[in-house]
């Protein structure tokens, strides 16, 4: 593992680092935020999951997230939204497709499979690594994200329910499988075979039998991309007959940007604290 940057913010180190993945085939690049608590003991870590177009960047640098982690003593690793390098299909004219929208699933189809395998990366792989480098506690582990961040958190905790404590999102995209701005993408990571698709598409998850106990999904009504693409409804109706919680706060005025993500940020951090304990 090599330390990109290491610097000191409220008290604690926010690092950026990078490694080899074998997951997926190239070099990869993450961030850390390590509280002061962990210098005596371990603390609860919360994944990140960044959006379309972003890398670890975009959230550390705009997600005003060290404040309140260092409060609350939460470790907060950001990865990276796809694998990188230029060995690494892409669509360059295509920003829903290739580097910087991996979709957090395991592509199947070529020349998609080879390298992206973001499913793997985020729940084997990184957080072996993690756990062998910071004094984290792997049994409070939680996860959030936005918009297609979103949508790999809900996703991946739905399907890892033993592991993970809390789940939250900004501004998820809940029904992949069925989102104008997504369609293109899941059918070349997985193929024509839409049956292979709902196990990365939270509403179909919550169909076809997958629980978490509760959710905290935060939107805006100013979203441009909510009406074709976000639809966080669907995922209210997913979940009517079923035991899963979920507070869904739509907000006046917000959009899809970070000036969103930071506004409600230290809410998201506090509800992780209080189930992480």
């Amino acid at each position: 593992m090599k330390i990109l940057s290491q610097n000191t913010a409220f008290g604690g180190m926010q690092g950026v680092f990078a490694h080899e993945s074998d997951a997926c085939k190239c070099e990869m690049t993450f961030a850390v935020f390590v509280p002061p608590q962990a210098v005596l003991e371990r603390r609860p870590v919360l994944w990140y999951l960044s959006g379309l177009t972003c890398t670890h960047q975009n959230v550390m640098e705009k997600g005003e997230y060290r404040r309140m982690a260092a409060e609350l003593g939460l470790i907060v690793v950001c990865p990276d939204t796809s694998p990188r390098g230029n060995d690494v299909p892409d669509e360059l004219t295509n920003w829903k497709m290739g580097k910087g929208a991996g979709m957090y699933l395991d592509a199947t189809e070529a020349p998609w499979a080879e390298n992206y395998r973001m499913y793997t990366y985020i729940t084997e792989e990184l957080p072996t690594l993690v756990a062998e480098h910071f004094r984290v506690d792997m049994d409070r582990q939680g996860i959030f994200g936005h918009s297609m961040g979103g949508h790999g958190a809900m996703t991946i905790a739905l399907k890892n329910p033993g592991r993970f404590k809390s789940c939250s999102a900004f501004a998820p995209i809940v029904e992949p499988s069925t989102a104008d701005w997504t369609v293109d993408a899941f059918e070349k990571y997985l193929g024509p075979d839409k049956a292979k698709w709902r196990e990365y598409d939270a509403c179909a998850l919550v169909a076809d039998g997958a629980r978490f106990p509760e959710f905290l999904i935060d939107q805006g009504s100013a979203d441009s991309f909510l009406e074709n693409g976000l639809r966080p409804w669907l995922f209210e109706d997913a979940i009517k007959d079923t035991e899963i919680g979920l507070r869904l706060r739509m907000h006046e005025r917000y959009d899809h940007s970070y000036y969103f993500i930071s506004t409600f940020m230290d809410d998201h951090l506090r509800w992780h604290a209080e189930r992480l304990g």
